[in-house]
């Protein structure tokens, strides 16, 4: 009799990466590593969805009158809203953490509290002023842009926790998201994912030209960049990812890739 499980559906992993990343009615079916791998690999394809809203509310608000910052405001809040903050949080937590300055155990047990300190509370205003700022500048150029830097923000930051995913990428602890999903997507396939969501930007940017079509794809892939940095800092500082992690590196990720947009 063979008790190895049989290897996840193409839906198990849609179902874990949107019942995981999202807060769309979607059960999640499967919760082992096969699930765990497939739902990393398709985390950009929630980012997209995610993105899509952002982008189809800020469209609308500009269209309507609402002028550029509203547009930005709710192109900000849609995020939000669709993963109940959850990243956000994640990125709090995670500077309470690196901020603490303390030993991985000890800065692993700040993160867990359920309050947030002063350095969360800087970095979540921080990054929050600069994605609002970000978004506005863009819509004032017209709702093509600030539509389409949004869907680019969404998509990078997930595909920052596909890569924070690969193997040899270990957990700070031994449950929670991280340990779930850590070390299960092979590094080929990590960088393929990336690789295309680069080339995906890109060609979405191609609405705007040629110079959209490369100053999409490059800010994906200085998205994704910074991403990694933070990434070696939290590996270093924590001894490997958490979920907190994971939420930073999607907020890190998608706000890096919404300032080089901005520029030129």
């Amino acid at each position: 009799m063979n008790d190895t499980p049989a290897p996840p559906a193409p839906l198990d992993a849609l179902r874990f990466a949107f019942g995981t990343l999202t807060v769309l009615p979607v059960r999640v079916t499967r919760w082992d590593r096969d699930a765990a791998r497939g739902g990393m690999l398709c985390a950009p394809l929630a980012g997209l969805a995610v993105g899509l809203g952002a982008a189809a509310l800020g469209g609308a608000l500009l269209l309507l009158g609402g002028g550029p910052l509203l547009a930005a405001v709710g192109s900000a809040v849609v995020p939000a809203v669709l993963t109940r903050g959850l990243h956000l949080d994640g990125l709090a937590d995670t500077a309470d953490g690196l901020g603490s300055g303390k030993p991985a155990e000890d800065a692993l047990r700040i993160m867990k509290q359920s309050d947030i300190g002063p350095f969360g509370v800087v970095t979540l205003l921080f990054a929050l002023l600069a994605q609002v700022a970000a978004l506005a500048g863009l819509y004032g150029r017209g709702w093509a842009y600030g539509a389409l830097a949004a869907v680019i923000a969404a998509v990078t930051g997930r595909a920052a926790l596909t890569l924070a995913s690969r193997a040899g990428v270990p957990a700070a602890r031994p449950e929670g998201l991280g340990a779930a999903v850590a070390g299960t997507v092979p590094v080929p396939a990590a960088a393929l994912c990336a690789g295309l969501v680069a080339a995906g930007c890109a060609a979405a940017g191609a609405a705007l030209g040629a110079y959209g079509a490369l100053h999409a794809g490059l800010a994906a892939l200085l998205g994704l960049g910074t991403g990694e940095l933070l990434l070696g800092h939290c590996r270093r500082r924590f001894g490997g990812v958490t979920g907190d992690v994971f939420g930073a590196l999607a907020e890190t990720a998608g706000l890096a890739a919404l300032v080089v947009l901005t520029l030129g």
